[in-house]
């Protein structure tokens, strides 16, 4: 693909998954490195990158450390893309220890990082059944649903409004991640937080898998992350007059409501996971 057609593809949400939205994102910054070494102009097309999504630093510290080392590493934007897999196979490894034969495995809209879990469960041997959110109103959880079917993974797929009867009849709730704050919070698809609530209450551990590179350093100096509000016509193409549509992507789920963060540096609480941040990647917070 061209550069434009990434910068279209993101746009228009065919690609969607924060990481595979990073991963593009500097595949995009790669071709503009072949043209020009200029930092001028190059600090023009991160610019232009970043601001492709609202609600995701991942996208934008993957193009800082690109950004940053393109001079003393000319292998910079492979260095950042083998990170994304290397750490997904990671955190594979991890989240599979969570399941176990029998078990009832709960998801919510698409991640590639609960999708690469389950997978390696499977291809452990282990026997599940996931249970997974058709996710509107883009209905990504079919993406789910399709891939996990075609590696041989029974999934029960079901409307948004059943998630909570469906949880509280599983035994583990898997999320992803499109960013992380400070204060250990994770913003995950609209729908997260009442299904994380559900979870607490019915004692089903519940856990968000992500790369630790969705850390928002901003949030460190009393930012809020943004929440990005989608285009009305994805509810409904023409509302009749006086309906006005409330469609947010994202919402907060509160570091208390969920029981750990999954990632690549091992598994952590929410509000300690910082400091592990920190520890490997101080450039991160700088």
């Amino acid at each position: 693909m061209t550069y434009e057609e990434i910068i279209k593809k993101i746009k228009n949400l065919e690609i969607q998954g924060a990481e595979n939205i990073a991963v593009k994102a500097v595949e995009a910054f790669a071709l503009k490195l072949k043209e020009t070494q200029d930092k001028k102009k190059l600090l023009k097309y991160f610019e232009e990158l970043k601001a492709l999504r609202a609600t995701e630093p991942g996208l934008r510290n993957a193009l800082k450390y690109c950004l940053e080392n393109y001079v003393s590493n000319k292998k910079v934007t492979e260095y950042v893309i083998n990170h994304f897999k290397q750490s997904k196979e990671k955190i594979a490894e991890y989240g599979a220890k969570k399941i176990h034969n029998g078990m009832k495995v709960f998801t919510h809209c698409h991640s590639s990082t609960v999708e690469a879990i389950l997978i390696k469960a499977k291809k452990q041997g282990k026997n599940f059944t996931v249970y997974n959110t058709e996710t509107r109103p883009k209905f990504q959880g079919r993406i789910t649903a399709q891939e996990l079917a075609a590696q041989g993974i029974k999934v029960i797929h079901f409307v948004d409004s059943a998630g909570r009867s469906v949880l509280r009849k599983c035994d583990l709730f898997l999320f992803g991640c499109d960013a992380l704050t400070s204060e250990g919070k994770v913003i995950n698809k609209i729908g997260t937080e009442m299904l994380a609530e559900c979870a607490r209450d019915s004692r089903i551990p519940a856990y968000s898998c992500t790369n630790s590179w969705k850390l928002d350093p901003q949030t460190l100096f009393g930012f809020d992350e943004e929440i990005e509000e989608r285009n009305s016509k994805e509810v409904w193409e023409s509302p009749p007059k006086g309906v006005q549509i409330y469609n947010p992507a994202f919402e907060i789920v509160a570091p208390d409501i969920f029981t750990g963060v999954i990632t690549e540096l091992g598994i952590y609480k929410p509000e300690t996971l910082i400091m592990a941040v920190k520890d490997a990647y101080q450039w991160i917070l700088q």
